[in-house]
This record gives structure tokens, C-alpha cells and sequence, in this order.
């Protein structure tokens, strides 16, 4: 069995739904004109870290010196399926991704070991950097040509038996692996991309109707100032009133694009297990956020993705959904 094989079966073994390898080479001139395209038009809103850092966003060889491949991996987040309880007091709604626990050291934790067991005495030597959301990379583009799925017009890496609800984390080595492919096609295929199967977002545009601020622009850009998911995470400060009626009463992130997906609708569900879910927190009593002192909000949330968005902007949020409420 080569050492490729063996990574792959090791980062199953890990818990992992997908794993692919690709190059350490740039990501292709279309996806930086995308990316550059996008900054320039100012839809980034308040996220000024997109704009550092572009040519290691661009190049993962930028980040390793001398590095040779990219190990992709996927782990899927699809809930399962739960009923609406019926609440006495006001709630809000929290997307999907946030009702597990924080990803990022959970992933982190058995990317560490898929790096033990790459770097092994018969390589050793060799460089590795593990990235998850914490370095500047180009993670779908890098997931796409690495044949996991493709760019969907919600912007998500839409794998086509996992859906779009899949965490990604990659692993940058020095140590040169056999390649992958791409596999499926690009929504937007253009006469330069490779040969592929033909799954992709076709004529769909549910995700684009689906959107509730129009974020989702039928040019096929993505707006974030509109984006209720970065409103609701990013966004500092006094929100639109306009847009802010329109959060209903979505809490933390919002899931319409992802749940009108045709490939989400037909994906199993999370199937790891050591992957804790919380049922309590698809939707949290307003009241109890309103209520809560810089202690509380720690200790609800220390290991949770919300965390990261402040106890004032979840208040702020609390209050935009108690007034649309």
C-alpha cells in the first residue's frame, strides 16, 4: 500500500468523511479573479483580514516553504432531524454547524494525528502546517481540485453525496503525495477547466431564491453586507434596519441557502459520533441571552462556535429577534 493509501485510510479510521490530496501549487488564475473581483467590489463589509494575506490565500506553498502537497479532508455536519419544541418564551434560531461543538479543535485534534502518522520515520524531516479557518487559504478552491466536490452558487464546496454541509481542514507538507483529481464541475465551467463529471449546480437556483436579503446576487456574487450570517457573526455595531428585519428571528448564522440545497436534502446525516451534538441549542430562549453576564456567556458557550461572536453582539442580536419576534 503506498504512503498516499495509507493517509487516506488513516484519516477515515480518524472520523473523517472526506479526504483527497492536491498540489501546493497557486490556486487557478479564474478562482483569483473571482476572489480579487470580490474584494474589490466591497462585499467583504467589515472582514478586513480578507484583504491581508492574499498571496498565501492564493499560494499554499506560501505558508511551507518547499511544500509539495495538500491533504484535504471533509467532515460532515448535516443535524439529524429534530421536532420544534414548543417553547414558552421567545427563541432564536441557531444554524446548523453551531449547534455542534467548535469545530476547529476538534478537527485540529486528529489533523495532529494524521501528521503523526504521515510524518513517520520513513519521512521524517519533512514540514507540516495545519490549517482550519486559522490560515489564510483558499480551502474550497484547494477542496474542489482536489476532486471533493464543487463551488456551488452559495458559494459552498457542495460535495454531491455529502451535501454542502461539510467542515473542511487541510494539512500543507513537504511531503509529496500522489495527486487527486478533479472530479465534478464548477457551476460556472469555464472553457479552461479539466475534464470532469457533469454534477453541478445545472439551471438550480433554489439557493439564490432561498436567500432572505438577497445576498446571494444573481450575478452569482456573494454579497456579505446583506449576508444574515455575517450580520448576525461579523458585523459590529448598529445593524440596518432594513436588514435587520429581515433576520427574523435567526440568532446566530443562518442555514436557507444550505437547507433549499437539492444535494443537502439527499445527504445522510453527521455519522460521527465522537462529534458532539447539542439538540438545546438549535434554538436558544432570547430572554436567558438578554439576561446573561460576561460569566454566563463563557460558561454556556466554551465550547461552542458562538463564543466567538461576543456576548454584546449576541445581545444586539437577542433584541433584533425579540422586536421581529
Amino acid at each position: 500500500m503506498s504512503l498516499t493509501d495509507s493517509v487516506k485510510n488513516k484519516a477515515i479510521e480518524l472520523g473523517f468523511d472526506l479526504v483527497a490530496v492536491t498540489d501546493a501549487s497557486p490556486i487557478d488564475s479564474r478562482q483569483v479573479e473571482l476572489l480579487n473581483k470580490w474584494l474589490a467590489s466591497g462585499f467583504a463589509g467589515q472582514m478586513k483580514y480578507m484583504h491581508r494575506n492574499l498571496d498565501k490565500r492564493m499560494n499554499p506553498a506560501k505558508l511551507v516553504e518547499n511544500a509539495q502537497s495538500v491533504i484535504v479532508v471533509g467532515l460532515s455536519y448535516k443535524p439529524p432531524r429534530q421536532n420544534q419544541p414548543d417553547a414558552a418564551a421567545p427563541t432564536g434560531r441557531v444554524a446548523s454547524y453551531a449547534q455542534y461543538e467548535d469545530y476547529h479543535p476538534f478537527i485540529k485534534t486528529r489533523l495532529r494525528k494524521l501528521t503523526d502518522f504521515v510524518g513517520s520515520p520513513a519521512v521524517r524531516g519533512h514540514t507540516f502546517k495545519i490549517c482550519v479557518d486559522s490560515s489564510p487559504v483558499a480551502e474550497r478552491a484547494l477542496a474542489a481540485r482536489a476532486g471533493l466536490g464543487f463551488i456551488g452558487r452559495n458559494h459552498m464546496l457542495i460535495n454531491p453525496v455529502l451535501g454542502p454541509q461539510t467542515f473542511l481542514g487541510e494539512i500543507i507538507t513537504t511531503v509529496k503525495l500522489q495527486y487527486d483529481q478533479p472530479t465534478y464541475c464548477h457551476s460556472e465551467r469555464s472553457e479552461e477547466s479539466p475534464p470532469s463529471v457533469a454534477v453541478n449546480c445545472s439551471t438550480c437556483t433554489k439557493c439564490i431564491d432561498a436567500c432572505p436579503t438577497g445576498a446571494l446576487r444573481a450575478d452569482g456574487q456573494l454579497d456579505a453586507n446583506n449576508c444574515i450570517n455575517y450580520l448576525t457573526i461579523e458585523h459590529k455595531g448598529t445593524m440596518p434596519s432594513e436588514l435587520a428585519e429581515k433576520i427574523g428571528d435567526r440568532l446566530f448564522g443562518c442555514d436557507e441557502c444550505v437547507l433549499a440545497c437539492p444535494y443537502q436534502q439527499k445527504a445522510s446525516v453527521c455519522r460521527n459520533k465522537e462529534f458532539k451534538f447539542y439538540r438545546d441549542r438549535a434554538a436558544l430562549s432570547l430572554q436567558q441571552i438578554l439576561d446573561m453576564n460576561e460569566r454566563d456567556f463563557e460558561a454556556a458557550f466554551a465550547d461552542s462556535v458562538i463564543k466567538r461572536v461576543g456576548l454584546a453582539s449576541l445581545k444586539r442580536n437577542a433584541r433584533i429577534c425579540l422586536a421581529n419576534i
